[in-house]
Order: C-alpha cells, then sequence, then structure tokens
C-alpha cells in the first residue's frame, strides 16, 4: 500500500464525515442564529438558554437524517473492505 492509496483514504474519510455532520452543523448553526438574535432583541443575557434549543435541534436532525447517514458511513465501509485486496498490494 503506497502512501497515495494511504492519502486518498483519509481525504475520502474526511470529505465524508464533513458531509455526515453538515446537516447537524448547519442546524446548530441556525438554531444558534436565531437564539441569539431572539436574545440581542429582548436583552435576555442568559448564556444557557441557548443550550437546550441546540441538543433539541441536533436530536431532531438525528432523527431526520440518521438513516441517510448510517447509509453513507455504510457504503463508504463496504467499499473500503470491498477493496481491501487493492490496498494491502
Amino acid at each position: 500500500m503506497d502512501q497515495g492509496a494511504v492519502v486518498n483514504i483519509a481525504q475520502e474519510a474526511l470529505k465524508i464525515v464533513i458531509y455526515v455532520s453538515a446537516p447537524m452543523l448547519l442546524i446548530s448553526l441556525i438554531v444558534g442564529l436565531a437564539i441569539s438574535i431572539f436574545q440581542a432583541t429582548t436583552q435576555i443575557q442568559e448564556q444557557t438558554l441557548t443550550f437546550v434549543p441546540k441538543i433539541l435541534a441536533v436530536i431532531v436532525a438525528i432523527a431526520v437524517f440518521g438513516s441517510w447517514m448510517l447509509r453513507v458511513l455504510i457504503e463508504y465501509t463496504q467499499g473500503i473492505f470491498t477493496n481491501i485486496n487493492q490496498f494491502i498490494k
């Protein structure tokens, strides 16, 4: 297994991680921004106010996108296992 193959596998793994985590991160970002705007308009400066809505939004995102995320990860893992003979040469 040469360095190019290792770099290729690492790049693909990082792309998959970004691709899978993007929905949760974007939803968390949007909810955080909405809470920040709400806090700025009402002048409520409670730091813990953002945690509960973000956690709930991420849980909902996992419930909605969970099957898709699992399918993407399984396809990547199956691709690695299918091509393992090419990697170990």
